[in-house]
């Protein structure tokens, strides 16, 4: 949380920040600060008071804003992706490519495309009725531990999720994927070794953090809700939402020239006020 809201706010105060590069981190770190408070303080509430209880209403809230923020930051990661594409191999064109205008449309349609998808299948969810056991094998509210409690046809709302997790991982992934080849294939026609050697150092760690990513929502959403994978959802399940909010920070920005300089200028000025107002 303290590492993606201190990325938010240096992309927000630094004017050297203001770049589309910059702005897709700054929407990352948002995305990601929501979505852990989304899940994890609910999650240590119950593990400190031992109260684990959670209505069916606020059980799917919390679905729904897990839901919404998990499928914006598939195509956020892969709008990123695209943005790293473009600068890396169309460098003369990426100016009139990335606009702050095409940079907000992306954006937007991260947000809003998470939002709508999510949105059609909790309304699904809330037409459910649920009269069986109230017992939920899961540390947060996911779709397959509730649509098991149901005593309601399913079949539907199953066919419409199963769609709607096809759309939201694997086109980005693939997207994402293509994307990084490229650049990879890009870096290796560069003639000089360190540059190479740091080009593929930050291309290797964002390729890892979004394979992570993906691999573990296609292997909890997409694959078939078997006794041998049941019990390892709730690992794979660790990856996405606790893991990955961890080392993005770090990997795709606190490792950056530009973010460290920023902050040590802010941190700088705040001990300059400091020493003004003691004076």
């Amino acid at each position: 949380m303290a590492g993606n809201i201190l990325i938010a706010a240096l992309v927000v105060v630094d004017q050297h920040l203001h770049t589309p590069m910059y702005f897709f981190l700054g929407n990352l770190s948002c995305l990601e600060a929501c979505y852990t408070s989304t899940i994890l303080p609910r999650m240590l509430a119950s593990l400190l008071t031992g109260d684990r209880t959670i209505s069916v209403s606020g059980c799917i809230v919390q679905y729904y804003f897990f839901g919404c923020f998990t499928a914006s930051e598939c195509y956020l990661l892969s709008m990123m992706s695209y943005d790293r594409y473009l600068a890396i191999c169309k460098p003369l064109h990426y100016a009139a490519l990335m606009s702050g205008r095409v940079c907000l449309q992306l954006a937007a349609l991260s947000w809003t495309s998470g939002f709508l998808a999510t949105t059609i299948v909790t309304c699904l969810m809330s037409q459910l009725h649920f009269c069986g056991p109230s017992e939920i094998d899961h540390f947060l509210c996911d779709f397959t531990p509730l649509i098991k409690l149901s005593c309601s046809d399913t079949s539907l709302i199953t066919l419409v999720t199963f769609i709607f997790s096809s759309i939201f991982t694997l086109p980005p992934f693939l997207l994402t994927l293509a994307s990084y080849v490229c650049i990879i294939s890009t870096i290796l026609r560069i003639p000089s070794t360190s540059g190479r050697r740091k080009a593929f150092s930050t291309c290797s760690s964002h390729l890892i953090v979004v394979t992570i990513y993906y691999g573990t929502l296609i292997i909890v959403y997409m694959l078939p809700d078997i006794e041998t994978l049941r019990d390892l959802n709730k690992v794979f399940s660790v990856f996405y939402t606790v893991l990955t909010p961890l080392a993005n920070p770090l990997i795709y920005s606190l490792r950056n020239r530009e973010v460290k300089e920023t902050l040590k200028r802010i941190i700088h000025k705040c001990l300059m006020l400091s020493d003004n107002q003691k004076e």
